[in-house]
């Protein structure tokens, strides 16, 4: 390996980046956007999912595609996901107090979840704000079950103790093993936007989306769309029978 100046570079903005999310965060610049989920059949709003966004005085809006790999190198993520998992559960308790139940879900990265008390901290998340934990939805990617399959099922039981709803997120973009899907105590299957953006005209996409859809429902699994953005592409999906 040879030396080069970019190297350095790129470190320095990479350290850079970290420090200042780390102010950024302990001075509220961060905030959740909450994209609705919804049913294909009834057109109702049956939930949301929380997305994290950055407002950064000095560097403007900050594209998670940019802070969040950062994040994950640098070991941030967890306090970053342990943050989204309490202003999510607490945006809940104020819907729920006005009376809209609306159940939110929030991505999990592996490094959060391999944490020794990570179902600890979500339950006493869920306990402080009086959140049922059918209302939190824990959207985890192949790639995290598969490290130690044997460590996940023990946490995702446990997970399912508290109430929680869990889904597999991107699915089909990773390993996608079947084996997990038996045996793991899962809910939801998000079918990733690549395959939905080309609905319903590529021949490809439209095969993959229906063959998840009835994997999905063989495996008594709800299968939600991602990225849905036209009407020909949620007529498709309602038509393929997706739930979400």
């Amino acid at each position: 390996r040879f030396y080069q100046r970019q190297m350095n570079v790129d470190l320095l903005a990479r350290m850079k980046l970290d420090q200042a999310m780390r102010q950024g965060l302990a001075q509220g610049e961060f905030h959740l956007h909450f994209q609705p989920q919804v049913d294909l059949r009834t057109g109702a709003v049956i939930g949301s999912e929380a997305l994290i966004r950055w407002s950064s005085p000095e560097l403007g809006e900050v594209s998670p595609g940019r802070f969040i790999p950062v994040a994950e190198e640098s070991g941030f993520i967890v306090t970053l996901g342990d943050w989204v998992l309490t202003e999510a559960v607490r945006q809940a308790a104020c819907w729920q107090k006005q009376g809209i139940p609306m159940p939110v879900a929030i991505n999990v990265s592996a490094l959060q979840f391999q944490k020794t008390d990570f179902v600890a901290t979500v339950g006493r998340v869920l306990t402080a704000h009086g959140v049922d934990g059918s209302f939190l939805e824990l959207e985890l990617t192949e790639s995290i079950l598969i490290q130690d399959a044997d460590e996940a099922l023990v946490r995702l039981r446990a997970l399912a103790d508290l109430g929680v709803q869990m889904s597999i997120d991107d699915f089909g973009t990773g390993y996608s093993s079947l084996t997990y899907l038996k045996r793991f105590p899962l809910h939801k299957l998000k079918i990733d936007r690549s395959f939905v953006n080309g609905l319903p005209d590529d021949e490809s996409d439209t095969a993959i989306v229906t063959a998840i859809v009835n994997l999905g429902h063989a495996l008594a699994l709800e299968v939600v769309a991602e990225g849905v953005e036209s009407a020909a592409q949620r007529a498709f999906l309602a038509a393929a029978g997706c739930d979400q």
